[in-house]
């Protein structure tokens, strides 16, 4: 009988550990997501980046100026004021350029490509990150161009 109540109180033991460790661990794992965002004016149903642990994402973002309208200019222009405005998202959150891994980039029109390239090119510190370019049907507020990204904090 001493062997079962061996067992037994082994599997008591192994069972009350597991109860307290399991959910403790699993809460641990969880990320904190924190939202970042440029201006708390702008009312959108978006953030402009969140960070989940040592990652940032970053939502769509298009060049606008100071008051939210498009800068004049075309794709140049706006892709100037859309990487800035990824900077400036990238340092609020405390992150840095060269953290960024990947980029997604939406065009109005795929002619455009070249001279977004340019721009695009000068701006992000090599390495440079994994990047998708296509063309879309249509982009909100009529903008040339729109961009969102991801970045992963270097530990």
């Amino acid at each position: 009988m001493q062997p079962l109540s061996n067992f037994c109180r082994t599997f008591l033991l192994l069972s009350a550990v597991a109860i307290t460790v399991v959910p403790a661990w699993q809460q641990g794992s969880a990320q904190q997501h924190k939202a970042v965002n440029l201006s708390s004016a702008n009312n959108l149903p978006f953030s402009d980046g969140i960070v989940a642990g040592n990652t940032l994402y970053i939502s769509g973002q298009q060049g606008l100026d100071a008051s939210g309208k498009l800068v004049a200019g075309g794709i140049g222009p706006e892709t100037k004021a859309t990487l800035e405005t990824i900077e400036k998202v990238v340092k609020q959150a405390g992150f840095e350029l060269s953290d960024i891994v990947s980029v997604n980039v939406y065009l109005a029109d795929i002619n455009e490509f070249g001279d977004m390239n340019k721009i695009y090119k000068a701006f992000l510190p090599d390495p440079k990150p994994a990047r998708t370019t296509i063309q879309a049907g249509a982009l909100v507020n009529h903008a040339r161009i729109e961009i969102s990204a991801i970045a992963v904090k270097k530990r």
